[in-house]
């Protein structure tokens, strides 16, 4: 396992500044214990009660990039409180990170009123989504049935001559990312519209449309 070790104290008072530094200390020695390998360490002076942490964006952004799956933390206070920690675990939920503290030595054990909480949390996005997703999907079919061919849109085509290409509106996943959809949602909204695209494919289409554009506007 790769982990991520997170320390924060709320002030810059020499006792939490010591306390800092000792959370650093034990949480390497956990690491040292159960062999895990330490990607990068953040020490952070700040308010559990605010979301806005430039070390919480890090850490957020590592682990979406896949650099780390588990994060160690003192107790679970030190990566937030109130709204501020459940929000933080939802997100970490969603990449599949695991996280670890010292007083639970282990995985960390939720109270019930938190867990249920992510728990309800949770299913309000998915059904967010699946609304979203039809509300598209809805919207596609109409224009299609009053006489509107994606075909006809598509951009790009001359990046790879003599390929294939699979043929899929490419405005319309540029639409959604820009909605702030994932590659893997907006493939999974365009089979449902009867386009067999991959996540890869998505992406990749996507990136040529943005290197285009800037292209052209820097001419």
């Amino acid at each position: 396992m790769k982990a991520i070790l997170y320390c924060r104290v709320s002030t810059e008072k020499e006792e939490q500044m010591s306390s800092l530094a000792r959370q650093k200390s034990e949480l390497i020695a956990m690491a040292n214990k159960r062999s895990i390998e330490v990607v990068d360490c953040i020490e952070e002076k700040a308010s559990g009660y605010e979301i806005e942490r430039e070390g919480v964006f890090r850490l957020l952004e590592q682990f979406a990039k896949g650099e780390a799956d588990l994060l160690l933390v003192q107790d679970e206070t030190r990566l937030g409180r109130g709204n501020t920690k459940i929000a933080l675990y939802h997100q970490l939920y969603k990449l599949n990170v695991r996280v670890f503290s010292l007083t639970d030595d282990g995985e960390i054990r939720m109270s019930e009123s938190d867990s249920m909480v992510l728990q309800i949390v949770g299913v309000v996005e998915e059904y967010q989504r699946k609304i979203h997703n039809m509300k598209i999907k809805r919207g596609m079919k109409k224009a299609v049935d009053n006489g509107y061919n994606p075909h006809d849109n598509l951009s790009n085509q001359h990046l790879a001559p003599g390929r294939e290409r699979l043929a899929f509106p490419v405005e319309e996943v540029v639409r959604l990312r820009n909605n702030n959809l994932t590659f893997n949602e907006i493939a999974a909204t365009l089979r449902g519209l009867g386009y067999d695209v991959s996540k890869a494919t998505v992406h990749r289409r996507y990136q040529e449309f943005v290197t285009l554009e800037k292209s052209d506007r820097e001419r």
